[in-house]
């Protein structure tokens, strides 16, 4: 399900919540998800994207989460960015110092 940026394949998405109480289950998914794409990523230097647009009720956990998917996109020498991330949450990654950290993806 997951894809790197250049392919037409399905982008992972956040759900509509994610607080401390999903965190944990989200990010497994999420990494299961990007790891498959690594499989089938045709170079090293694709890139993984997140679709944040359904995020509606989120805590820091929501940072927490896409900053570790950073870290394996990282680890994985794949590029990170984000698609459609809330104001809000945008927001708090300012306020915490994080938001160049979580790029926005360029739409096609």
């Amino acid at each position: 399900m997951a894809t790197p940026a250049s392919s037409a394949a399905p982008v992972p998405s956040l759900p509509v919540e994610l607080t401390h109480r999903q965190a944990r289950q989200v990010l497994g998914a999420l990494q299961a998800q990007l790891r498959g794409s690594s499989s089938h990523s045709s170079t090293a230097a694709s890139g993984w994207v997140i679709d944040a647009s359904a995020l509606q009720v989120f805590d820091s956990s929501a940072l927490a989460v896409l900053l570790e998917c950073r870290r394996s996109a990282l680890a994985a020498q794949h590029s990170f960015a984000v698609r459609g991330l809330p104001g809000a949450l945008a927001g708090l990654a300012a306020l915490y110092g994080v938001a160049e950290l979580l790029p926005a993806a360029a739409t096609a």
